[in-house]
């Protein structure tokens, strides 16, 4: 890590010069042409950003707005491409052309949201207004992405590793300096259930941002679906748990170790664990291996969450397999909804 640290300092003066441009009007930023929240990380990896995504795209929605989550749709094969993922009532890509982030939303927000990939979001905004009467647009992984004016700066904190270990990339897993939290207009600590305490980190915060609104958010199982239920848009109701023996589970998210402590904290049969890198493309000899150790762990099914289920889709899978939903649940939801919807 120390190797990388002058690496890191170089990188972290390089945002700080970006930013500092920004903030003087030397480098542009554009108007979506309606109102824009974004949502976004200090760190790398993943900090349960996705599922606050899809609650303020439903609580603008429940409001009345014609809401479109703008996103770069990481992992999908051609990144440059614009691709409507969803278009109110369809999904019209998969976790291939679309991305698997983009695809789980979709599935989630049916009949609320249009989801549109495309790296450029300015133009893509554009693009949204016209083809689909957008009133709202929800910036997906938006904080660094400077180049599109939003009302609105959520940053989110992942309680299980708040600072990525204090160093900017390729040092730490730092987006750039703790400087930059002084831009949030409100920041969520997810995965606050999962943490002993948050009081300490929400103090060293409070050194960097002192006036903006700080929420907690947890997040538990809300379903389990059968894997071909899953896939064919079967909803499960919220409280049934379809299996009784024990489970072994497998992930390709930023924090993998999140997936496995939150069904542990819920009491869900578990007897092993495989992790994959973010965004992982699964093959048929990935689900051979996970079905061989999973008989060798005496687990009866494999468990795994939605953005990973959706690239199982026309893969051969001989042991049952359930996918796990979850819910975000805010400390002061009010408060949090007021702040979004008061634009």
């Amino acid at each position: 890590m120390k190797l990388l640290s002058p690496l890191g300092w170089l990188y972290g003066l390089g945002v700080e010069v970006r930013n500092a441009f920004y903030d003087h009007g030397l480098f542009r930023a554009y108007d979506l042409g309606a109102k824009t929240i974004s949502i976004g990380n200090i760190t790398a990896g993943g900090t349960g950003k996705t599922p606050l995504v899809g609650l303020v795209a439903e609580m603008l929605a429940k409001k009345g707005e014609k809401v479109c989550i703008l996103t770069r749709g990481y992992g999908r094969t051609d990144v440059h491409s614009r691709v409507v993922v969803c278009d109110w009532e369809n999904v019209l890509a998969d976790a291939a052309a679309g991305g698997d982030e983009p695809v789980e939303l979709a599935r989630k927000l049916l009949g609320k949201s249009v989801i549109v990939a495309d790296p450029d979001r300015v133009s893509a905004a554009r693009w949204a207004i016209e083809r689909f009467g957008i009133t709202a647009f929800v910036l997906d992984d938006g904080f660094q992405h400077r180049r599109a004016k939003r009302e609105i700066d959520i940053v989110c904190i992942d309680a299980t590793d708040p600072f990525g270990g204090g160093a900017v990339l390729p040092a730490g897993t730092l987006r750039e300096p703790l400087k930059g939290l002084e831009r949030a207009d409100a920041i969520v600590i997810t995965r606050s259930n999962l943490a002993a305490s948050t009081d300490a980190f929400i103090e060293r915060l409070r050194q960097w941002n002192r006036e903006s609104p700080i929420f907690r958010a947890s997040s538990t199982v809300s379903g389990v679906s059968k894997l071909e239920d899953f896939l064919g848009g079967i909803k499960t109701p919220g409280e049934d748990r379809e299996f009784t023996t024990n489970g072994y589970l497998f992930c390709g998210l930023g924090n993998p170790e999140s997936f496995r402590a939150q069904l542990i904290k819920e009491n869900f049969p578990v007897s092993g664990f495989r992790k994959f890198a973010d965004h992982h493309i699964y093959s048929q000899s990935d689900l051979r291996v996970l079905e061989s150790a999973a008989e060798k762990a005496g687990a009866g099914c494999l468990i795994t969450t939605g953005k990973d289920a959706v690239k199982l889709a026309g893969l051969d899978v001989h042991l049952p397999c359930f996918v796990i939903s979850s819910k975000l649940e805010l400390n002061d939801r009010s408060a949090f909804e007021k702040l979004i919807t008061s634009l």
